[in-house]
């Protein structure tokens, strides 16, 4: 009887290593250890070498990953924003009342948002704006999946389910999700709010953006 082979699809074939700049565990420890000196130092103040004594890696190892200082936090923004999307996805799971699962959505969105790491990282990104324009697009494109682009899947399993009635689904899932942090964000980002939002903030918050919401788009008896 033949046993279950579990190779590496990444893997060489002939030498079953991987090949250089393949390896995700890699890349992930380059990654965390970048994060770590990004929001201690800025960006600006931040050097290859710094990242490389943080991730425990050789300085050609990074450079096996990624191109440039700026290619790397481009990389880190990216992942953070896959790990916010993969959480608030799990938010619109499951059968509850669109209600209660907005909230579940918005109280993860506003609080990642309002973090201090969050507008740490944006506000390195709009520092660097002056020399690297192209990093700051970068940081505020749209990726095929984002916060807006789950919401929006969900309010179209709402408007089949005939739970609200919305002619543009992706508007509509930015309109909420603006206002889950309306008077919250703007005052973190400009130094305004200098602590975190407490919980029973946030919360205020939410059910006044979901009662909102559903005022405009729920479903009439």
């Amino acid at each position: 009887m033949e046993m279950p082979t579990t190779e590496d699809p990444m893997a060489s074939p002939q030498t079953g290593r991987r090949a250089a700049g393949e390896d995700p565990a890699k890349r992930e420890q380059i990654l965390d250890g970048a994060k770590r000196v990004f929001m201690e130092q800025g960006f600006e103040a931040a050097s290859m070498n710094d990242i490389t004594r943080a991730a425990g890696v050789s300085k050609g190892t990074i450079y096996v990953y990624f191109e440039n200082k700026e290619d790397l936090f481009g990389y880190m923004i990216e992942r953070e924003r896959r790990r916010i999307t993969e959480t608030v996805r799990h938010a619109l799971d499951g059968n509850k009342p669109i209600g209660e699962t907005l909230h579940g959505f918005g109280t993860l969105f506003a609080t990642h948002m309002t973090a201090d790491q969050t507008i740490r990282a944006m506000r390195m990104v709009i520092a660097a704006n002056h020399r690297l324009p192209s990093l700051c697009k970068r940081f505020f494109s749209a990726t095929p999946i984002n916060p807006v682009s789950v919401l929006q899947d969900y309010l179209d399993r709402q408007i089949t389910a005939g739970i609200i009635v919305c002619d543009d689904t992706e508007q509509a899932a930015k309109q909420f999700i603006e206002l889950t942090t309306v008077g919250l964000f703007k005052p973190r980002m400009f130094g305004a709010m200098e602590e975190v939002p407490s919980p029973a903030v946030i919360e205020k918050n939410i059910v006044s953006a979901i009662r909102v919401f559903l005022a405009a788009y729920g479903a009439k008896p």
